[in-house]
């Protein structure tokens, strides 16, 4: 092929040109990195790729949800390493789940849809005091996700069918008492102990390094003593509720917007119903549909002679578990709330008309129109400032739109300097100094924004000071920006870090003397325990531990039943060593009949659980479940603490 190539050189020229250049000139040079960063698979289920794209957008979504749920809660935490790929790891299980599902034929009814958004907490705070629905603020709520209301209810619907897959082995999870109250027992056993501690503290005390000790160890540890890589930056930031701002609208404008809108605006007409519905699936046989019509045509009959007695032919006769007992009654509804043959009819009648036999999908309906309630049209003074912010924003997002690509384009094309991009779209070049690739504690916006510090600090952006692409940091916001000055990870100077260095080296000895003499001490208590100065007695457990490390308490629990009084040492690490002394069983406190019952729950839940994750992870191995990016790591601060 490559012989091929150098042969016939000017061939392949114009072959390539007339291949690559019109896609160029009809997608942009954007459009193939964009192609490029879909392609980039970071996980795959059951043959289908996963892609960056999707998880990046996946992760919006969820921080989002939990900004909306939890406003102080630190943006960091969002957007942290562990954050994101705890997002990527919920993706998998919702694609493993789907996949199930799907290969289960497990589907969910428009019935059984219509319930959950009926019982959705977070949808009935946007009910009005008449019990109906605010449609504008409910297009709102699922628009702030990015997604439509149609979006929206098929994301639930398909939440529902995967919920099935475990739900069904879930469900079936069970524990006998009798197995439930030897685990339950085993794990709220008590121990009576008596624990003597050697703390590190106390044997730092005692350690004097040399300089020569001291030097070693600032050698041999050097990576403790690191001051990370920082940067000075300068950079852009487009943002639309900054464009919205600088919007001005024209009063006339706002009027024209009105007289537009004004039927929108005033909200949706709204009707009430009763029904009186014969169970018919659109799976069911034809004979069976063929007799729930004649049913419900039977029915028909006598409401058309007795209109009066509609409710009373529903409460007997009715298949809706849901309205039967009222009647029939389905409340107040707007369009879109009801599947499409019902709503047609609905609003094709008048108060008081019975419509003949309607069939849907669950089967068929007999429906009176109860009530009609028309909007109140409100007038344009009433809502000239909810119409000026509704200008203001749409406004402002089409002005984003606009300013995005020449924005993203312009950090591209002119990757030497922010300024040019900046006086084009009259943005504000913003300046920040001492910059790392992990976020300062504390710090919020982009400047915490995870995904934006590693564009700052890959290679092109460090060596070359090149502008970083657009990187989107929050819902309509695109951030790039460039590296000004760039100091590189160092060892910073014994003599800068020479107190922290003889801390370290003080805790590490300590440490050691404290195991050491902790371990002698075990050994001379085990072969003369009459020589043993021991502190009080305590009685620990799971659910107590009297203010003792989780360590001593598992160490405690695990020493031989049968053995007993016996000993066991405890390493502390860096917190030093403790002897213990077991003396005896103590029986798990008496529980009540119903704390019984109550802790036998608990534990077939936790059995349950337990059945769930296997099945899980079997469906896991069934649909090749894997991903590809590294999980994050965990690594020492310069305090010496675990970090992720």
């Amino acid at each position: 092929m490559f012989d091929f190539i150098r042969k016939h050189t000017r061939m392949t020229m114009i072959l390539l040109f007339v291949l690559i250049v019109p896609s160029f000139v009809l997608f942009g040079i954007d459009g193939y990195t964009r192609n490029r960063e879909h392609a980039a698979a970071v996980a795959k289920v059951d043959g289908v790729d996963i892609t960056q794209t999707e998880w990046d957008a996946a992760h919006r979504v969820e921080v989002e949800r939990l900004r909306a749920s939890m406003p102080s809660l630190d943006a960091r935490l969002l957007d942290s390493p562990e954050a994101r790929y705890a997002t990527l790891e919920r993706l998998v299980r919702d694609r493993v789940l789907a996949a199930a599902a799907t290969k289960a034929h497990l589907v969910t009814s428009d019935a059984r849809l219509a319930r959950d958004l009926q019982q959705n907490p977070t949808i009935a705070t946007l009910r009005r005091p008449d019990g109906t629905l605010d449609m504008q603020q409910y297009r709102e709520l699922v628009g702030r996700q990015g997604m439509t209301p149609e979006m929206f209810e098929a994301r639930v619907r398909t939440d529902l069918s995967t919920r099935q897959v475990l739900e069904s082995v879930g469900a079936t999870g069970f524990a006998t008492p009798a197995q439930a109250d030897v685990t339950l027992n085993a794990f709220f056993e008590q121990r009576e102990v008596q624990v003597v501690r050697f703390n590190t503290a106390e044997y730092s005390a005692r350690v004097n390094p040399s300089d020569a000790e001291i030097e070693a160890f600032y050698k041999d540890n050097a990576a403790l003593f690191q001051a990370p890589e920082q940067a000075s930056i300068e950079y852009l930031v487009l943002d639309a509720d900054a464009l919205r701002n600088s919007v001005t609208v024209n009063p006339d404008d706002l009027k024209t917007y009105y007289e537009q809108n004004v039927a929108r605006l005033s909200g949706q007409e709204e009707r009430r119903a009763s029904h009186i519905l014969i169970n018919a699936p659109a799976s069911a046989p034809a004979a069976d549909r063929q007799m729930a019509k004649a049913r419900a045509e039977e029915l028909l009959a006598a409401v058309r002679k007795a209109p009066g007695t509609f409710a009373e032919v529903a409460k007997k006769n009715s298949q809706d578990t849901g309205s039967a007992p009222n009647g029939g009654d389905l409340d107040f509804f707007a369009r879109g709330a009801m599947v499409k043959p019902f709503e047609d009819t609905a609003f094709a009648l008048k108060k008081g008309d019975i419509s003949d036999v309607v069939e849907t999908d669950f089967g068929y309906h007999i429906i009176q129109l109860t009530d009609i309630k028309a909007p109140r049209q409100r007038s344009f003074e009433e809502m000239k400032a909810e119409i000026e912010a509704d200008v203001k924003k749409q406004q402002a997002q089409r002005k984003f739109a606009e300013s995005a690509e020449a924005f993203s384009n312009g950090v591209f094309e002119q990757s030497d300097s922010l300024k040019p991009v900046a006086e084009r779209l009259k943005l504000q070049i913003r300046t920040a100094t001492g910059v790392t690739r992990q976020p300062a504690p504390g710090v919020t916006g982009v400047l915490g924004n995870a995904k934006f510090l590693n564009a700052l600090f890959a290679p092109d952006s460090i060596e070359k000071k090149r502008n970083t692409e657009a990187v989107e940091t929050a819902s309509s916001q695109l951030v790039s920006g460039r590296v000004t000055q760039y100091s590189p990870a160092h060892t910073r100077p014994l003599a800068e870090v020479r107190e922290q260095v003889l801390a370290r080296l003080r805790a590490q000895k300590g440490a050691e003397l404290a195991r050491k003499e902790g371990a002698e001490k075990l050994a001379a208590w085990k072969g003369n325990a009459a020589a043993a100065s021991l502190p009080t007695a305590v009685t620990v457990s799971r659910v107590d531990i009297k203010g003792q490390p989780v360590k001593i308490v598992d160490a405690a629990l695990r020493l031989d039943a049968t053995q007993l009084p016996g000993w066991t040492g405890v390493d502390l690490g860096a917190d030093g060593y403790a002897v213990v002394r077991v003396n005896k069983v103590v029986p798990r406190d008496a529980a009540t009949a119903e704390s019984a019952q109550q802790d036998r729950r608990q534990y077939t839940q936790w059995w349950s659980a337990a059945e769930s994750l296997a099945y899980y992870d079997l469906l896991r191995e069934r649909f090749k479940a894997q991903i590809v990016v590294a999980r994050p790591v965990a690594s020492l601060d310069a305090g010496g603490a675990a970090t992720r």
